[in-house]
Parts: C-alpha cells; sequence; structure tokens
C-alpha cells in the first residue's frame, strides 16, 4: 500500500499552464491555416505514444515538440523543415506558457490548505517567473526548474532536488505531470507517487493513475 501523501509536486506545462497558441501558432494563422484544438490534442496523443516508447528506449530526451510538429504540419498540408523548427523554438520558450484554466488557482489555494505544494519542471531557468505572471507562483512552497538544476526530468536528481528543498520524503510525495515517460517514470524512478495529468486524453486506455483536471485531482486528494 503507498504510503499517505504529504505534499504534492506539479509539472508546468500541459498540467498548470498551457501554450499560448495564437502566439506560437502566428505563423501558421500567417499562412490562413488555423488548427484547432481538437487537432492539436488528436497530434498531442498520437506524439505521447510515440515519444513514450523512444525514450523508454533511450533515445530520445528533447524531442517531444520537434516529434509533435512533424507529425501536425503534414497533417494540414504542409512540408516546411524551417517553419516547423520555428514552431519547436517558440513552443519551447517558457514564456509562451502562459494560458491557464479557469478555477486552478482556486484548486491548487485548496490543496495548499492540505498539502505543501511544489513545482518541478522542464523549463529555461524562467518558469518562476512565467508562474508569477500567471498568478500562480505564491501556491508553491519550491519551484524547481530544470534550467536552474542543470538536471531534465526523468533524471532523478532533478525530483531530488525539489524533495529536497520541500523537506519531504520521496515515498510521501506525489508528483502530477502530463508524459509518462518523462514525469511518471520520472517521478516513480525517484521513489515519488505519480499520477498523469492527462487532459488530452492521451493515456485514457492506459490502466494508469490519471485525473483530467485539478478539480478531479481534489477529489481523490481532498
Amino acid at each position: 500500500m503507498p504510503a499517505p501523501v504529504k505534499a504534492i509536486f506539479f509539472d508546468v506545462g500541459n498540467t498548470l499552464l498551457f501554450p499560448d497558441r495564437q502566439h506560437i501558432m502566428a505563423p501558421l494563422h500567417q499562412r490562413k491555416v488555423n488548427p484547432t484544438l481538437e487537432q492539436w490534442h488528436a497530434i498531442e496523443r498520437k506524439t505521447k505514444k510515440e515519444f513514450d516508447d523512444i525514450l523508454h528506449d533511450g533515445k530520445a530526451d528533447h524531442g517531444f515538440w520537434y516529434l509533435f510538429y512533424s507529425h501536425l504540419l503534414p497533417d494540414l498540408g504542409i512540408h516546411d523543415t524551417a517553419l516547423r523548427d520555428a514552431l519547436v523554438t517558440a513552443t519551447r520558450i517558457s514564456a509562451n506558457w502562459c494560458e491557464i484554466l479557469p478555477g486552478s488557482r482556486e484548486a491548487l489555494q485548496r490543496l495548499g490548505q492540505r498539502y505543501p505544494l511544489g513545482v518541478i519542471s522542464n523549463a529555461d531557468g524562467k518558469i518562476a517567473q512565467v508562474l508569477e505572471r500567471c498568478g500562480i507562483a505564491d501556491c508553491f512552497q519550491a519551484i524547481t526548474d530544470s534550467g536552474l538544476v542543470g538536471h531534465e526530468k526523468p533524471h532523478p536528481a532533478i525530483f531530488e532536488a525539489a524533495l529536497r528543498q520541500m523537506q519531504v520524503s520521496a515515498e510521501q510525495s506525489l508528483y502530477v505531470g502530463d508524459v509518462y515517460s518523462v514525469d511518471y517514470l520520472g517521478a516513480t524512478g525517484a521513489g515519488m507517487q505519480a499520477l498523469l495529468f492527462d487532459i488530452s486524453g492521451a493515456y485514457r486506455e492506459s490502466g494508469l493513475p490519471r485525473v483530467e483536471s485539478l478539480e478531479e485531482l481534489e477529489h481523490k486528494f481532498m
């Protein structure tokens, strides 16, 4: 039986904050191409399955968005490697992840009344500023950014750094993130409990522990 959870850590991208698709997709909009949110989620589901297989085999670590746009653009009838690379670059800038779902701050505040909350994010050293601009930085007792730590998930060192900062044990900590091979396996590999934040439904049939909203997470742990 898992140990009782005494602290909860979150990924940021596709968990707490979501991409500013209007800004990132501007080069597509200039071509009169406007992918829908459902198209985005469909490509996300496809990419996660492929990326999990590749990363599980130890063959890739930074290629998620390269794969994503390598699928999205051909689906839109576009074959342009320079455009793909520009979209990848724009998506990996933390400042471009600034969309927050309604009710997120309130849900985090309610969770924070019962558990210390922290963040563990693969980012560019600026994720704390992004969380501040989005109005939720004060919900967390610790923000661990790979750009400052020098290790990216799924490496155990970034999880261990966050645990030390929060002064909690791995076995009594829960990590919530959206990519199985990076977040779930990274956290469990560091001895933590883990749960997938799966808005796109990529892991709906996996049998893995998952939620599709912060409200659903609240129901599980409040």
